[in-house]
């Protein structure tokens, strides 16, 4: 332990096999907590989302011909960070002491006298084939397990592993990072009284959406890599137990997988299409182009909350309404008593759950999720009748207007506003321009809007499919230069969901 009171520890945690949510619990606070965050090529590029605002990143990974920082350098930076007084979080793919170099680091540590911690990682060698569909043992076929690098040179002289031992004495033999060294791999196995008709499987960035796998034998692998252009990162496994993988792969057989898809709702909303996508398999990339924020000039709402109990109907129409309409009413000191006996209408189930959350009972919602359905089938006799409308600011007159034209008495109060988020529209334009992407979905007019503002040219999508949540957000879709494929049949995130699926 280092005698400095201005020494902070460096955590040396393992990032797990390449799916972000496979990090720990506990390598996650470590690295909400670090000054300093040092990471490896394998590590998934969400996991860094994890640090806390303000972090030094700084990215040392190393690949075949081409290491970004030599290890003694990463050692010594380790070090020199700690003793600045920083916290660091060591971020390295699967587990830091499983041919990850972490013991090197660790020694350095220990010589200079820093404090460190290990936190333990899902090693790719276990979770990679699990995600293929291959557990490593199994008690009929594999009792044994052996884990070896796959990085060792076939020309220099000798080599560490006893080929004579391991190619007969273990069931289930998992190479790490062999892709370059596979033939070297083959031969000493088949050399060494390895049967040719063993089975392997090479898996490619495994528990990841791009994962690739490729099943053959020893006999023939080697041709199968070489023919698919097969490159790093991959892991090799070789055993009766590859021949499992027909029946119990799971990952790769969902119904969205390898599919690349832009959301592109709010950062606060997003999350809930976000899951049900990758869910289904797919690789989400979250480009918020809309901000929900309060409305500039707050007057409507402020007016709209001093006479609430003359209102006869308080209709919302989003669930974004429904809880600034609440933030309105506590910054007024009220809560949703001040209500009154005002009957609320919802003009679908998301914005009715919003109120539920409240404990607030909806007394109407359309079949139809849209403004134009609200006000045609809205219950009962509302001429004479005060209407409220809470909703965005420079939302469509449809409802409005059409409620007016039953005799209604309505308000408007604009409780919200959306602005464009201020996003990372390059790489998402480099993403449409190199084919990356395979469909963007939009949640609303204004997502569509911002969405072709940020990007600046709607013939980039011109290849991508267009999933838009209703008929309104599909017509603006198609006023802006874009053309929906996919237009969901009930106009929610699962009816978009499923309309996704549908079209696959």
């Amino acid at each position: 332990m280092s005698n400095k009171t201005n020494d902070k520890i460096v955590y040396l945690i393992g990032a797990g096999p390449g799916e972000p949510k496979l990090l720990t619990i506990k390598g996650a606070e470590a690295l909400a907590r670090a000054d300093v965050v040092v990471y490896d090529r394998l590590v998934h590029p969400a996991v860094l989302k994890l640090a806390k605002a303000g972090a030094e990143i700084i990215y040392v990974g190393k690949e075949a011909s081409n290491h970004t920082m030599k290890q003694e350098d990463i050692n010594r930076l380790l070090v020199e960070k700690a003793k600045e007084g920083k916290t660091v979080a060591r971020l390295k793919g699967g587990d830091p002491f499983v041919f990850g170099r972490g013991g090197e680091e660790v020694e350095e540590l220990v010589k200079e006298g820093i404090p460190f911690e290990i936190i333990p990682g899902i090693t790719s060698a276990i979770a990679v084939p699990a995600y293929a569909g291959i557990p490593v043992t199994h008690r009929k076929l594999s009792s044994t397990l052996g884990i070896f690098t796959g990085h060792e040179d076939p020309a220099k002289g000798e080599s560490s592993i006893k080929w004579d031992k391991i190619s007969t004495g273990i069931d289930t033999l998992v190479f790490l990072m062999g892709v370059e060294n596979l033939p070297n791999i083959v031969s000493q196995l088949v050399e060494n009284g390895r049967p040719k008709e063993t089975p392997v499987a090479l898996i490619r960035w495994g528990t990841r959406v791009q994962q690739k796998t490729i099943v053959g034998t020893l006999e023939t692998i080697v041709e199968q890599v070489e023919k698919a252009g097969f490159k790093s990162p991959a892991i090799t496994i070789v055993g009766d137990i590859v021949g499992l993988r027909d029946n119990l792969r799971w990952f790769d057989n969902k119904p969205l997988f390898g599919k690349k898809i832009i959301v592109t709702r709010s950062r606060e909303q997003a999350s809930v299409l976000t899951e049900k996508l990758e869910a289904l398999g797919a690789e989400v990339i979250e480009f918020p182009v809309i901000k929900i924020v309060p409305p500039e000039d707050t007057s409507s709402i402020d007016m709209a909350i001093r006479i609430l109990g003359a209102y006869k109907w308080i209709v919302f129409t989003s669930a974004n309404g429904v809880e600034w309409f609440i933030r309105h009413l506590k910054r007024h000191g009220l809560d949703v008593r001040a209500m009154g006996g005002a009957r609320l209408a919802a003009i679908g189930p998301a914005t009715a759950a919003a109120l539920e959350r409240y404990g607030l009972k909806v007394d109407y919602m359309p079949s139809e999720y849209i403004a134009e359905a609200v006000a045609r089938d809205f219950p009962g006799k509302i001429a004479h009748r005060r209407i409220l409308i809470a909703r965005a600011k420079d939302a469509r007159e449809v409802l409005p207007e059409k409620l007016a034209e039953k005799g209604a008495d309505v308000e408007v109060a604009a409780v919200y506003e959306t602005v464009i988020e201020d996003s990372d529209a390059a790489s998402i334009r480099d993403m449409l321009a190199s084919g990356e992407i395979d469909t963007i979905t939009f949640t609303s007019s204004s997502t569509v809007k911002n969405f072709v503002s940020l990007i600046g040219d709607a013939k980039l999508a011109e290849s991508v499919t267009i999933a838009c949540i209703g008929p309104v957000t599909a017509e603006t879709a198609t006023e802006h230069g874009l053309k929906p494929d996919v237009v969901a049949d009930e106009y929610t995130i699962d009816g978009l969901v499923e309309a996704i699926l549908a079209h696959q």
